[in-house]
């Protein structure tokens, strides 16, 4: 695959069932980059690239809705405790000097959110990375990713696991990420809750849970 074939993926890729995932081998890091120009904002899919290893995964609605959730959820607790939260959702994030690169199913600046307020393009050249990463699995595993978040340096990773219905919460530490209870972005947020409330949303809907978390949020900071 060459820059200038790269886009006849693209209607591989249009194809794609929903909770389906493409791998492609020997990917070149300029093939990688020209496949997201050509897919721009190409919402219904993501990428994750790893040194020649490029990883096409097509999200379900169920998968989306709970992404959307952990950003609902984030706001409301910038909100409630007076933090700036700031979400880039699937914003493609990428380290040629690593080649590496990946969309998380969302994400969100909070410690270093007053870094990128007003930025429309984001350099981790010159940028902070996320303080969260978020990804849902339902129908696809997306451990490997955690080494491409661990290069760029991503504090926190929360990963939904579908199977067993329960979010995890994982810091960067020297060796990579370790499971953690309580998030470093929300001190007062444990897995938990997290678990709690995203699971709450699946039979209540968006809005009676965000008005619980709400009252969550109060009570838990007396």
């Amino acid at each position: 695959m060459t820059p200038t074939h790269a886009s006849t993926y693209l209607d591989a890729i249009d194809h794609l069932p929903p909770g389906s995932t493409l791998i492609l081998t020997d990917v070149t890091w300029e093939e990688y980059e020209s496949l997201v120009d050509d897919l721009g904002d190409h919402g219904s899919v993501r990428l994750a690239f790893d040194q020649g290893r490029l990883e096409v995964m097509s999200p379900t609605s169920d998968h989306d809705q709970l992404a959307i959730m952990c950003s609902l959820l984030a706001y409301v607790l910038g909100e409630e405790t007076g933090s700036d939260v700031e979400s880039f959702g699937s914003t493609t994030f990428k380290r040629r000097r690593s080649g590496k690169g990946a969309e998380p199913d969302a994400c969100f600046y909070v410690q270093t959110a007053a870094r990128i307020i007003g930025r429309r393009r984001l350099d981790l050249a010159k940028d902070p990375p996320p303080d969260v990463m978020v990804e849902i699995d339902i129908s696809h595993d997306s451990t490997a990713k955690m080494a491409i978040y661990g290069s760029m340096k991503v504090p926190e990773v929360w990963r939904y696991d579908g199977r067993e219905s329960q979010m995890h919460i994982y810091h960067l530490g020297n060796d990579g990420y370790v499971e953690a209870p309580v998030s470093l972005a929300f001190p007062m947020l444990t897995a938990a809750i997290l678990t709690e409330f995203l699971e709450q949303s699946k039979t209540q809907g968006q809005t009676v849970t965000l008005r619980s978390f709400r009252q969550w949020a109060r009570m838990a900071q007396g």
